[in-house]
């Protein structure tokens, strides 16, 4: 005769029911008729990706949040028009500028983040500002254990990327970035070397990352 043995339902399992639990006790059901041709995409899709019909759409609704279609159209959340082009040809563009020009095309990008940010009521909120620029392509948000926000390198050239985030942090009007910062000017004059340390305040975190010390998330951000 053999003895059924209780079994320990394992941490990922009641890992799993809780986030479930939670998902249905704050979310709506969604009920929207599609075409065969339109399911079978979301069916091949889904397939490559390995998850559910459900995670698959669920991932695309969430892109709601950060830009929309309108007649066609892509506009961000703060109905400036949008186009797709690949990262790395956007990169190859920023780099055939000047510094001085980097540094200004990163101010207006900081800028059209920190404008959104503004609409919806989040111009403080850092973790909103990266999770946008993440889900705009920008680069994926990472912070570190001691909640210095890493900035991917392939995301641009330095004086692109340090212009872009000193802007997207001090987002008022009376933090204007100094585009005397370049490198030249950096390494010939102690006066602007000085000046250029004590703003940007570089850190080395990690190689594959620029990090900078003001640019670090509060303990109440990062809970």
């Amino acid at each position: 005769m053999s003895r059924n043995l209780p079994q320990k339902p394992s941490k990922t399992k009641r890992s799993t029911s809780l986030r479930r639990k939670k998902l249905k006790d704050s979310s709506n059901v969604i009920t929207v008729r599609i075409d065969e041709d339109l399911n079978e995409n979301i069916e091949k899709h889904r397939s490559e990706l390995g998850i559910s019909k459900a995670s698959f759409i669920r991932n695309y609704l969430d892109m709601s949040k950060y830009l929309c279609i309108q007649n066609k159209a892509l506009k961000s959340p703060d109905e400036s028009d949008l186009i797709i082009i690949k990262k790395s040809y956007l990169r190859k563009l920023i780099e055939s500028l000047d510094e001085i020009e980097q540094m200004a095309l990163g101010v207006k990008i900081a800028k059209f983040i920190n404008n959104i940010a503004i609409i919806q009521g989040q111009s403080d909120n850092i973790e909103y500002k990266l999770d946008l620029c993440e889900h705009l392509g920008f680069f994926k948000k990472f912070i570190d254990k001691e909640n210095y926000i890493l900035f991917s390198k392939k995301f641009g050239p330095k004086k692109f990327v340090e212009a872009f985030v000193f802007k997207l942090i001090n987002h008022e009007k009376k933090f204007e970035y100094d585009i005397r910062f370049t490198e030249e000017s950096i390494k010939a004059q102690s006066k602007i070397r000085g000046a250029y340390e004590k703003t940007i305040q570089l850190k080395k975190r990690s190689s594959l990352h620029y990090s900078f010390g003001f640019a670090k998330l509060s303990g109440e951000e990062s809970e």
